[in-house]
């Protein structure tokens, strides 16, 4: 009751203030501008923040917070255009989304999947804001039952989620896994700071690989070449459809997996540093999971939209929590937020929860409204922007091109960004094309450092407390909430090595001869055993046991993999190759002829600079490969250059130099 009595006035409080109409104004403003930077793969809310910061100064404090949560409300939401309609992971946290929401738009259901998905990110955001209005009150016990042995225990079960979308063979989506792991450690140790794979002679790799560009290359380039060599629209019917009523009733007919991955969503939101990177694998882990039949579960099944859409939601909420009560970031866009309520006057922490708790439910209950409207303008904007699945994909993908190499350079404001990109994307295209799982590599590459991190960090704790006695050191990495965690993990891997080979996996892959698969495997083994053994030659044992690790076990499993492919007929599903057979085969287009098209930009890109490079590639690839004609393709490629001058204006952000800015002082956007 005392509870209660504390919160309701507060709550009151706040909803008067939320409701006032300039608070809605820019609440409204907060969401337009969220749906706009959402809607582009790799932009994210840590750039619309960034946007919006610079006018926080001298801003009405409660004014600056309505714009500020209206955005990070609903980047979640809109990131999902790009995940069903694309086959592009909008954000880190809508890359489970992609799985199931874009095989659905093959199938001309785009507009069904785009509503079903809206209104799991409503509900989930409303959940969430209901969670955290109680959970704020009570959360400080909870969050501090969680050190070190605990959030590397969940960054293992998300890691366990690789046994449930490793496809037909687990031992590729260990071995798939392993590699985004490797990869993952390649750059300056966090612990010690000593290189691996790389020399000071790179310097773009000391940093490693940014989780944009990983994204972009693994999802959204295999896939663009996929769909240009087709040349057709995306939806093979043509249409779009069972339209968004239909994808209402999904989401009401599956409201208790919503509710479900709405909590897990929460849950894993309120641990700091976790967040999107891997609440949405391990809400769709759940869903599969939980299902009876499995059969549809990465070849469009509905509810492999529903429950990671409902978790990423709910994740903003709960990464509140941490954020509010402790002034921890919960994420990359809760630490910019944190920037943002300093210079708003505010300051996050337990002093805030106790003296400003009408402040503290304005923006949770501010969170809500912001994603009621943001899922109201998606759900009624969704049959429209659906109908580009209907467009000849030859005429969408040059401009595809252009925002995927804008958001790659965003990254690191280097020409390194968009030679990286290319490289991921080519290791994309093989992974898709011999069937090694491709979330099981992204989930290694997002777990990779934060695995590495709190694991150096509780080794040295335990070690300590080992130390001073073995029941001490035994309690620290033993606790009821790690044996907890411990044990869904044992049951996912399990459930997921018994069910995963029905998820993602052809019925029957194409195969040819043992010669392309086998080359592809050689070459992940050498690159494997070469960092393994640059691991071991690292002094600091910090810095070389989880390379070294993870190195030791990927070796083992490409090793077995080697041994089945001398073993077995050319026929065996280890040898597939989507060049032999299927769509893939059959399309009009060579594989290399159309990704030379985006090597060909970058090419030009790095000689002439962005715009002038831009505006030739559109010029030459609209008349020559789509064949439309000189009005057209002027009109086109100016609208291409207009829209993104536009678009880094707004967002004070430039463009790729080449060669040629080094010799000549040239104007913006020429720069």
């Amino acid at each position: 009751m005392d509870l209660l009595a504390t919160a309701l006035p507060a709550l009151g409080e706040a909803l008067s203030l939320i409701f006032h109409p300039q608070q809605m104004m820019f609440l409204a403003l907060g969401v337009l501008l969220g749906l706009s930077v959402g809607v582009f793969p790799g932009l994210g809310g840590i750039a619309g923040l960034s946007l919006v910061l610079p006018f926080m100064f001298g801003m009405e404090p409660v004014s600056g917070l309505a714009l500020m949560v209206g955005l990070i409300a609903v980047v979640p939401t809109s990131d999902t255009f790009a995940s069903v309609l694309l086959g592009i992971p909008g954000s880190t946290a809508s890359q489970a989304t992609v799985l199931d929401g874009f095989p659905l738009s093959k199938k001309g259901e785009a507009a069904r999947a785009l509503s079903a998905a809206f209104v799991s990110s409503l509900f989930g955001g409303l959940l969430g804001a209901l969670v955290l209005t109680f959970f704020i009150l009570i959360a400080r016990p909870l969050i501090l039952a969680f050190g070190l042995p605990e959030m590397l225990m969940i960054t293992v079960l998300g890691l366990s989620m690789v046994a449930i979308l490793a496809g037909r063979l687990p031992l590729k989506g260990v071995v798939a896994a392993g590699l985004g792991l490797m990869i993952g450690t390649i750059g300056e140790a966090p612990a010690g700071g000593s290189l691996r794979i790389v020399t000071y002679d790179i310097p773009y790799l000391l940093d490693g690989f940014s989780l944009v560009i990983v994204g972009l290359g693994i999802f959204a380039i295999p896939e663009i070449v996929a769909l240009l060599r087709q040349d057709r629209a995306i939806s093979k019917s043509g249409g779009l459809g069972k339209g968004w009523l239909d994808g209402l009733k999904d989401w009401f007919a599956n409201l208790w997996l919503s509710i479900r991955c709405s909590a897990i969503g929460v849950l894993v939101g309120v641990i700091p540093g976790l967040g999107g990177s891997v609440v949405d694998w391990i809400a769709y882990g759940f869903t599969v999971q939980s299902s009876k039949d499995k059969s549809k579960f990465g070849k469009g099944d509905i509810r492999g939209v529903i429950g990671p859409e409902s978790s990423n939601n709910a994740k903003e909420g709960g990464g509140l929590v941490p954020t509010l009560i402790f002034g921890i970031p919960g994420s990359g866009s809760m630490a910019v937020f944190l920037g943002g309520l300093a210079l708003l006057g505010y300051d996050p922490g337990p002093h805030m929860v106790r003296h400003n708790l009408d402040i503290t439910y304005t923006i949770v209950w501010s969170l809500a409204l912001a994603n009621v409207i943001g899922a109201g303008l998606c759900i009624l904007l969704s049959g429209q922007i659906a109908k580009l699945t209907t467009i000849r994909f030859t005429l969408v993908a040059p401009f595809l091109f252009m925002v995927i190499a804008f958001a790659a350079f965003q990254s690191r404001q280097s020409l390194g960004d968009l030679v990286a990109l290319m490289a991921i994307g080519a290791l994309g295209i093989f992974l898709r094309r011999f069937e090694f799982s491709r979330p099981a590599f992204l989930i290694g590459f997002v777990l990779s450092y934060q695995a590495e991190t709190f694991a150096n960090m509780a080794n040295q704790i335990a070690a300590s407390r080992f130390r001073r006695s073995f029941e001490e050191g035994f309690d620290y990495i033993a606790s009821p909430i790690v044996l907890i965690i411990l044990a869904l993990t044992i049951v996912s891997i399990i459930i997921g090595i018994r069910q995963g080979k029905h998820i993602l996996g052809a019925e029957n892959p194409p195969t040819g001869s043992k010669r392309a698969p086998l080359i592809f495997l050689l070459c992940i083994t050498g690159y494997v055993a070469y960092a393994w053994v640059d691991a071991l030659q690292i002094r600091m044992v910090s810095d070389k046991i989880f390379p070294a690790t993870v190195g030791a076990v990927t070796l083992i499993g490409c090793l077995a993999l080697l041994i089945r492919m001398m073993l077995v007929p050319e026929t065996d599903a280890i040898f597939a190759d989507h060049e032999q057979g299927g769509e893939d085969a059959e399309a009009p287009h060579g594989l290399w002829a159309t990704l030379g098209w985006f090597a060909f930009l970058l090419a030009l890109s790095s000689l002439l600079g962005f715009i002038l490079a831009l505006g030739i590639f559109l010029v030459t690839f609209l008349r020559v490969r789509a064949g439309v004609s000189w009005l057209q393709t002027l009109l086109l490629s100016g609208f291409g250059i207009g829209f993104m001058c536009f678009l880094a204006g707004i967002l004070g952000r430039d463009f790729p130099p080449g060669l040629l800015q080094e010799f000549f002082d040239l104007p913006w956007p020429f720069t």
